[in-house]
């Protein structure tokens, strides 16, 4: 009797070495070479074309990932890991699927010589161990002090060039502001969410800037531009007055019953408005529409009125002016407003923006105003920014950095590979083939750079040799240079938490045996819930 024989008409049944082992790691393998080719500064593009028919060119792993639709479950897991490091750290998602990739790839190797997954398995876990404890010993350098902008913009330059080589002399001052300025007091409460980016097509990148407070694209509904000392009121409905749910037919008869048909009205509003005015508010914020009539009488009241239709937006609004939205529109109290120095409406690249700002307050909320030609090289900007702020948070709970440009990971194999002609049995084999798994960043990184990757790993093993530890790869010239010198860091927990989970990842596609495929359900697929939100 065959064990299909047990479950329903369709199901797929594969077992084995060759049929479940293999296939498995050769998906994987697969799916880490198309993300390696996007490695490191000179890390190629993809064009992705998702379900939605939209098109993304672009270098990041996350969002190849992310708008990738993976299918086979062995891929699904890398995916599934790197998800998890964007999740936790925000940064080296590319690295995690490429190294898991690669540990596959080698036991793939093990496995046709004769050993069995069993011991693999064991060698990865001890050599997984190891190389955190080896990466620990490692660290060059601690940022001490994370409101210093200078030091903080000297570590970031890696992370972003890493993704917009070029621009990272430029953009990692503007990051380190942002970030220090709504840097909390207790720095471990660093939440991401408070650096914010608008794009706005024009100029170049380079022209982008820095605000303290919040950027909101749209312009103010009334003829009033510029607000100082602002006290501002948010409504979380719309400013207008309520409509009876039923229909009714009014017959006027005469012109003063024309004449005095919506004046009790015009009276309701004017009383809300001056209700309003008299709190002290002279800038209203709106979550939902503005009627011309409240907007009549906010310009006779010399009130500012903005609109936002997004309920996300008008939560950064609240957080960036300490207020609390209102639901009833009426006069707010005191402790409901909210404060700013200046509320005004400002034309960048013929784009009507309104700026909350903050000029002698600490703001809780920064604002980068991202300038470019397309919004391609706007997205890119916008992830280069992401990753930016992340390495910051991440700094926030560990500041300690490891030599970059492949030179951490060429010192983890030269060391790995003395403690696995110490370890004893067959599991020395799986070892060395773990510590080799990490040539693949210096060998990616090469090839994207035109060099000869073999020559390459050739002369930073010499140079590890030696006592250079710090020896990584200069892209430009092929040369081995000193890391820590040209401040090319990367930070340590990015390296230990990819580290563990390309580790486990790993040996959890290994332990996998049987593969057992059910019959696919039919009708067509429910769609994907998203975020809500475009910036979410």
């Amino acid at each position: 009797m065959q064990i299909t024989d047990m479950l329903k008409d369709s199901t797929k049944f594969l077992s084995g070495k060759d049929e479940a082992v293999l296939r498995n790691t050769d998906a994987a393998k697969k799916f880490a070479q198309i993300l390696r080719t996007s490695l490191g500064p000179n890390g190629m593009n993809k064009m992705v074309i998702n379900h939605l028919e939209k098109l993304f060119v672009t270098s990041d792993a996350a969002t190849i990932m992310k708008e990738l639709d993976v299918v086979h479950p062995a891929a699904k897991m890398l995916v599934m890991a790197a998800q998890q490091q964007e999740q936790e750290i925000g940064d080296g998602t590319n690295f995690v699927a490429v190294l898991c990739g690669e540990f596959l790839h080698q036991a793939e190797e093990l496995l046709q010589i004769g050993l069995h997954t069993s011991e693999i398995i064991s060698g990865y876990e001890k050599a997984g161990k190891k190389a955190l404890e080896i990466l620990e010993e490692l660290s060059v350098l601690k940022v001490e002090d994370l409101r210093n902008t200078t030091q903080v913009s000297s570590v970031l330059k890696t992370a972003i060039g890493s993704h917009l080589y070029g621009y990272q002399d430029f953009l990692a001052p503007k990051i380190a502001d942002a970030c220090i300025q709504v840097c909390p007091k207790v720095t471990s409460n660093f939440n991401v969410d408070n650096v914010r980016v608008a794009k706005i097509v024009g100029m170049g990148v380079t022209d982008s800037e820095v605000v303290k407070g919040f950027v909101l694209t749209r312009g103010s509904e009334g003829t009033i531009k510029h607000i100082t000392n602002a006290k501002i009121g948010v409504f979380g409905s719309g400013i207008d007055l309520g409509k009876t749910e039923t229909k009714g037919v009014l017959k006027i008869t005469s012109a003063d019953q024309l004449l005095n048909f919506s004046k009790g009205e015009e009276k309701q509003m004017e009383d809300i408005i001056k209700a309003i005015a008299d709190a002290g508010v002279n800038v209203v914020v709106s979550g939902g529409n503005i009627s011309d009539m409240a907007i009549h009488f906010l310009e006779r009241y010399k009130i500012m009125a903005i609109k936002t239709p997004s309920k996300f937006q008008l939560r950064r609004i609240c957080k960036a002016i300490r207020a609390t939205p209102i639901v009833k529109i009426g006069a707010p109290t005191q402790e409901e407003l909210g404060h700013c120095d200046v509320v005004t409406v400002e034309e960048i690249g013929s784009t009507q923006v309104t700026i909350f700002r903050q000029n002698k307050e600490e703001s809780a909320v920064a604002t980068i105003v991202v300038r470019g030609s397309t919004d391609n090289i706007m997205d890119d900007v916008e992830r280069a920014i992401d990753d930016g702020v992340n390495v910051y948070k991440s700094m926030c709970k560990d500041g300690r950095f490891v030599a970059g440009a492949a030179a951490a990971e060429i010192e983890i194999a030269r060391r790995l590979q003395i403690f696995a002609d110490s370890t004893p049995g067959l599991e020395q084999y799986a070892i060395r083939k773990y510590a080799e798994s990490f040539e693949v960043v210096a060998r990616t990184l090469a090839e994207n750079s035109g060099h000869n990757a073999t020559e390459i790993i050739s002369n930073l093993y010499a140079a590890h040799t030696k006592g250079n530890t710090n020896g990584g790869l200069d892209i430009e010239t092929g040369e081995v240079v000193d890391a820590k010198e040209r401040a090319i860091l990367d930070l340590l927990i990015t390296k230990q938490s990819a580290i563990r989970l390309a580790t486990m990842t790993a040996a959890t596609v290994l332990r996998v045996d049987q593969i057992i495929v059910a019959k696919p359900a039919g009708g067509p697929k429910p769609p994907k819930q998203g975020p809500m939100d475009a910036d979410d």
